[in-house]
């Protein structure tokens, strides 16, 4: 069974910098795509990066060039988040799916079937 599991998370004032991480295993497939999805208190789940098959990247446009996704060899996720904002607070998970799944879009929760636990991230003011 695929197996997501997210660290790097924690308290860090405005304009700071945070790395998530997601280890990932289980996979049988040679290609998942992959991505970052946040979740704040009261808020609905919503996609933050995900990798392609071709391993574009896809961003929410709240954090167009303040995130990078990327993947190792090993498949393991990750997010490097800078001049974080407090609108940024929530609990960040880890999502994986086959690529080949035909209603898949980068930044919809419900294309991905594998989730991890989440890591809370809090930027204060």
């Amino acid at each position: 069974q695929v197996q997501l599991v997210e660290s790097g998370g924690g308290s860090v004032q405005a304009g700071g910098s945070l790395r998530l991480s997601c280890a990932a295993s289980g996979f049988t497939y040679s290609k998942y795509c992959m991505g970052w999805f946040r979740q704040a208190s009261g808020k609905e789940r919503e996609g933050v990066a995900a990798l392609d098959s071709d391993g574009s990247t896809s961003y929410a446009d709240s954090v167009k060039g303040r995130f990078t996704i990327s993947q190792d060899d090993a498949k393991n996720l990750y997010l490097q988040m800078n001049s974080l904002k407090p609108e940024d607070t929530a609990t960040y998970y880890c999502a994986a799916e086959p690529c080949h799944a035909l209603l898949w879009t980068a930044l919809w929760p419900s294309s991905y079937t594998y989730w991890g636990q989440g890591t809370q991230v809090t930027v204060s003011s």
